[in-house]
């Protein structure tokens, strides 16, 4: 799997990280719902809390056992015969398609509080819940003054900032969202160890920001005049003329509710507010596809979901707010502060020695991140995505089912076998499907992960990596650094220096179209951080193929290291700037890979960036890209189709050169494709043939050509991957998409059976409600599982946190272990003699070493003197 830190977005997916190389945390996708994905407002608080002393920082989890794999069936490959995935936008519809058997699976996440305990009522019907949708506004950034000569107020920093005051989050939490959803004020879910990690230094952000619409209003007005805005009968206007707000509002779901009350808002500031309500379809091409200077918009309604559980939020910042995250012209326009980009590349490429610098890295970019503001964060969801209770799927903690990898292989009729299940998702055929710049939409993502396949997997629980192409792999880490591993698949060493051989691959020359060697790069030694081994099956060439019946050969993993560089490149034939911000980062921590065996294929690879866990770090150079999995030869065909500018892989480049934004499935790029096919196969093509070449013989090309325009002729497109599933049918006009069973897929169809139910812990906290300044006072935290104590082996850390009346931070540490289940946190007379007479608040946070998703629990006590 791509180790790029997944673009997730409401469209554009996670997080991001693009390396095609390294299997990681996966990228925010956007979101066709509400993102990810009022009048009423409480207390205000007086002044920002003074934050306390960081904390330290737990170290990563000692290794605990991994399941047991199943023993395997007959039948290999997916459990049904096929899939077919439609569209319906109505989740109220959805659940009465459920209902009478006209859909298995509504595979979209649903946030309607309503409508869950319709389907928790119903005994036909079972939900999958998910934690890893959120929403957010997303700002025009550029100015101050855009399109034609008009005044952009969101240019300016300080009155984004001043956006998280205006909203009030409990508002929308609560009366919009129907209590399925939690306040958000960053770019960590709250579902996620980051987020209870460093819970100390979000609450305080949370304490300063809160909902207040007078210091809103004073910020905004300082800084609308300081832009030279005049505010005339409480309406602000520049040059004469209204200032307007153009709002893309999303109508699919409750970001029409948010979008109105945003605007209601904004409009009691003196704010003109045109509400251009959109479909995601409709949106997308303003806000994704368009020059932000052009000014067609100034801000939206975003939705994300992070489509697998995150270990490690620390590359958001980057992915969010500078232009590394998307080769797309809004990101393009990000201008983050200096200091906070610094950070942001410290963490996305984790430049640190240790936890403890680790933390102030993360504290500071908290912090910087609500003072630049390109989004502003509202509200992590608590979806859930109703299914048939005769059916059986493993569904993601974050992502749901549309977001588990896993689901395509473990999707059935209970204790069936073949057949079809039909899932429908309220968007499908967002974008172009293509695997170098196309769709990253969890509508398309979802679909696609059926056909494709991945060299490691994320668990659906823990995030960790788990192989599936790979057989093993070693990991030897520069001596100090906080790495630790959990599962066996990988060997875990240290190493006070690691050097980068002389002859590694450690960059392009795409003039010559050749690798350049650590030695023709560096005039010194160089050393890396990490050094990943990757070791592949020795049946690998010979039980994999293609879906045109292609086997995977080397030739594969050699075209992916190429296009890690070259389209970055200005002498390459298919350069695009738009990709340069992100091979750049790339850069700056990768130091080099070399092919250590062919057969079996092993890989190595040096780099100075790292995950804290083992698993998540190795890279393994599989074939699947950061928008899908495909072989050389698709992508050779697409390569000569982009050089000769008939289509482009991204939107950006298609902008530019005014051509088709290239599809792999659908629409003109079709003809496109099969005429350079023809001309390929003809040829004997073979890209990048002064390195590719020695690894692609003349006749597998001849082979390939072949063998990809028999499949075209079968099923008229070039969606080629490896996975469970083959593309069959695709009907852009319907909404609908076709999949058929994959016969040759070579692993059993129980492989990843033992993913059921997640062992998410039950927190409560019971102690006194009155304790008497000076004095000492005791607080029980009972811990457990369906009514069971949590064994204490599988806990990784009970943290509590004590604040004062004024939300200020007072005390944290570790609670202590009484048996199984069952934790005491004593309070001294050092800690309650900070105490004012007034109301006060314990909250404690629990992780687990097999579910990385912490829980909480809170209570309030009054301190008297």
């Amino acid at each position: 799997m791509n180790k790029r830190l997944w673009i997730a977005l409401s469209l554009l997916l996670i997080v991001a990280l693009a390396l095609v190389a390294c299997g990681g945390k996966e990228t925010p996708t956007p979101q066709p719902e509400p993102t990810k994905a009022p009048t009423e407002a409480p207390a205000q608080p007086t002044e920002a809390p003074t934050e306390a002393p960081p904390t330290p920082t737990p170290e990563p989890p000692t290794p605990t056992p991994a399941p047991p794999t199943p023993t395997p069936v007959a039948r290999n490959g997916a459990w049904v015969d096929s899939l077919v995935f439609t569209v319906q936008e109505d989740s109220n519809l959805a659940v009465a398609q459920l209902e009478s058997g006209d859909i298995d699976i509504y595979a979209f996440t649903v946030g309607e509080a309503e409508l869950f305990k319709k389907v928790k009522e119903n005994p036909n019907l079972r939900y999958a819940q998910s934690m890893g949708v959120y929403n957010e506004l997303t700002f025009n950034p550029v100015g101050p003054e855009y399109g034609e000569g008009e005044l952009n107020p969101f240019s300016n920093p300080k009155i984004r900032e001043a956006m998280n005051w205006l909203v009030d989050r409990n508002y929308i939490a609560e009366e919009i969202m129907g209590g399925l959803a939690v306040p958000k004020f960053l770019p960590v879910v709250s579902a996620f160890p980051d987020y209870a990690r460093y819970v100390d230094t979000v609450r305080a952000i949370e304490a300063k920001y809160a909902y207040n619409m007078d210091k809103a209003q004073e910020v905004i007005t300082a800084e609308m005049e300081g832009m030279g805005a005049e505010l005339v009968d409480g309406k602000w206007t520049y040059n004469g003329d209204p200032v307007v707000i153009k709002f893309l509002i999303r109508t699919e779901d409750e970001r029409k509710e948010i979008g109105d009350y945003v605007a209601n808002q904004l409009e009691a500031l003196g704010f003109t507010v045109d509400r251009m309500y959109k479909t995601s379809q409709e949106a997308s091409p303003l806000w994704i596809g368009s020059d932000p200077a052009e000014g067609q918009w100034t801000m939206y309604t975003g939705g994300w979901i992070t489509t697998a559980i995150s270990r490690d939020d620390g590359d958001n910042f980057s992915f969010f707010y500078t232009n590394r995250g998307i080769p797309v012209p809004l990101w393009q326009a990000y201008q983050p502060d200096p200091e906070f980009d610094e950070v942001t590349l410290k963490l996305e490429n984790n430049d640190f020695a240790t936890m403890e610098e680790r933390g102030e890295l993360f504290r500071k970019a908290m912090q910087l991140a609500v003072q630049d503001s390109v989004r502003v964060w509202l509200v992590d969801q608590l979806s859930f995505s109703p299914y048939r209770a005769d059916v059986a799927v493993t569904a993601d903690l974050a992502g749901g089912i549309s977001g588990a990898q896993l689901y395509p292989y473990t999707v059935r009729r209970v204790d069936e076998v073949g057949g079809a299940i039909k899932i429908a998702n309220s968007k499908l055929l967002i974008e172009p499907w293509n695997p170098l710049g196309g769709t990253n939409w969890i509508y398309d993502t979802m679909p696609q992960r059926a056909a494709g396949e991945y060299a490691t997997v994320s668990d659906p629980f823990t995030g960790l990596q788990l192989p599936n192409r790979v057989e093993k792999a070693e990991l030897v880490v520069k001596t100090g650094l906080p790495v630790a591993k959990t599962l066996d698949w990988v060997d875990l060493t240290f190493q006070d220096e690691i050097v980068v051989p002389d002859d590694a691959w450690v960059d392009w020359d795409a003039e010559n179209q050749k690798f350049i060697t650590a030695a023709e790069k560096y005039t010194e030694t160089v050393t890396a951080n990490i050094k990943s081994v990757v070791y592949y099956p020795e049946d690998l060439f010979s039980t994999v193929t293609w879906h045109d019946g292609s086997p995977i050969s080397l030739g594969d993993f050699v075209m992916g290291m190429i296009l890690q560089f070259d389209r970055a490149k200005e002498a390459s034939a298919i350069y695009d700037e738009a990709v340069v911000p992100d091979v750049q980062s790339f850069l700056s921590h990768f130091k080099g890979v070399r092919i250590l065996s062919t057969d079996p294929l092993v890989i190595e690879t040096y780099d100075d960036q790292y995950a804290m866990d083992a698993e998540n770090s190795i890279y393994d150079w599989w074939p699947y890209y950061d928008y899908g999995q495909a072989s050389w030869h698709t992508l050779a065909v697409a390569y000569k189709a982009e050089e000769n500018k008939e289509l482009a892989f991204s939107a950006d480049k298609a902008d530019s050169l005014e051509v088709e934004w290239m599809s792999f499935i659908s629409g003109p790029s079709l003809e496109v494709l099969k005429k350079y096919l023809d001309e390929a196969s003809g040829e004997g093509f073979i890209p990048y043939a002064n390195t590719l070449g020695e690894y692609v013989t003349a006749e597998e090309a001849a082979a390939r050509y072949e063998n990809l325009a028999k499949f075209y002729d079968a099923y008229g497109h070039f969606w080629v991957n490896t996975g469970p599933f083959i593309l069959k049918g695709v009907f852009p006009v319907e909404g609908s998409l076709e999949f058929v069973r994959n016969e040759a897929y070579p692993d059993s169809a129980n492989k990843w059976a033992r993913f059921s139910e997640p062992k998410i812990a039950d927190v409560s906290l019971d102690g006194p409600g009155r304790v008497k300044i000076g004095d000492e006072a005791t607080f029980e935290v009972s811990v457990t599982y369906k009514g069971d104590p949590y064994p204490a082996a599988e806990i990784g850390e009970v943290k509590y946190l004590v604040f004062d009346s004024e939300s200020n931070l007072i005390a944290s540490g570790p609670a202590e272990l009484v048996e199984d289940g069952k934790y005491q946190v004593v309070l001294g007379s050092d800690v309650t003699g900070k105490l004012e007479a007034g109301s006060n608040r314990i909250e404690v946070a629990v992780t687990s070493l097999v579910v990385s998703i912490p829980s909480f629990a809170d209570m309030e006590f009054v301190s008297v003197p």
